[in-house]
């Protein structure tokens, strides 16, 4: 839902009624796990953390996975990984979708469950594998991870937000039972900024947003931080990065988005931008920076 604010940026509030079932999911089973992996979104490594999560796994061990690290700026996504270890939460770069990043998760959710098992084996109950609960928003990548690490297509992924609904254990090898939980997304965007970071990486589907308000704001943060990524892709000239309209313009004729009568079919002209930054065929991009906390 979309609702409008005194300086006419699009509020986005969506929280569908399995959400909320999913973090009463979540309390529930957060006592039969060792370690809990949040995963974000490596272009959005803020704004795809749900500020939920802090309240509800703080007694457990921790640790941050930055997916999607194929589509995002290299050395922001090194700033950030330094940033939550300054915290003492460990983090790793990962891409679902290629495995990059899959050993050193793994060694990482074994070095933080050592602590749990050693100490019920210190108890005289037998050792066991480690139990692990992945959390994030949905189209963060979950299912994907899952899948990979499982070796099979056991968890169901789709491209649109909040497939996985039921709770399922998984097992990963011999010495890893992996709990998959729903995605969780919070109620209401405090910050405006995130709820539209979050429709531009997908995280939110089209249909609930004004596609027109947030794709001039996306073309405006492209403007201001990756504006040789909009010259390169689009073959634009530099005098035309002024405002977003211009540059939607520029885009839309270089791209044959016209209708009967020469008229520029700005949608269409939208919607390729849109789907060019989520295939990552705008170039590496970090919409989330550490200068703006």
């Amino acid at each position: 839902m979309i609702e409008e604010n005194k300086n006419d940026m699009p509020t986005i509030n969506w929280f569908p009624g399995h959400m909320a079932k999913a973090r009463r999911l979540i309390q529930d089973n957060l006592k039969l796990v060792d370690v809990v992996v949040e995963l974000l979104d490596a272009r959005i490594p803020l704004s795809s953390a749900n500020p939920m999560l802090a309240d509800l796994i703080v007694d457990k061990p921790h640790m941050i996975a930055l997916n999607k690290a194929d589509l995002a700026d290299q050395i922001a996504t090194k700033e950030w990984i330094h940033y939550f270890n300054q915290k003492n939460i460990p983090a790793v770069a990962i891409d679902s979708m290629t495995g990059k990043g899959m050993k050193l998760l793994l060694k990482t959710i074994d070095e933080l469950a050592k602590e749990k098992v050693n100490k019920l084996v210190s108890k005289g109950v037998n050792a066991r594998s480690a139990r692990v609960m992945i959390l994030g928003i949905p189209n963060v990548g979950k299912s994907s991870l899952i899948n990979r690490l499982a070796g099979a297509a056991i968890a169901k992924t789709a491209d649109k937000p909040g497939v996985t609904r039921a709770k399922q254990w998984i097992k990963i090898g011999k010495n890893l039972d992996l709990l998959d939980t729903p995605g969780v997304l919070w109620p209401k965007f405090e910050d405006m900024q995130v709820g539209l970071k979050l429709a531009f990486t997908g995280a939110i589907n089209d249909e609930v947003y004004d596609m027109e308000k947030v794709m001039n704001i996306f073309l405006e943060t492209m403007i201001q931080y990756y504006p040789e990524r909009l010259i390169e892709r689009y073959k634009l000239q530099s005098d035309l990065l002024k405002n977003s309209s211009e540059v939607l313009q520029a885009i839309a004729r270089k791209r044959g988005c016209l209708l009967k009568g020469g008229i520029i079919d700005e949608e269409k002209a939208r919607r390729i931008i849109l789907n060019e930054f989520r295939n990552g065929k705008l170039g590496l991009i970090t919409l989330d920076r550490i200068n703006s906390i």
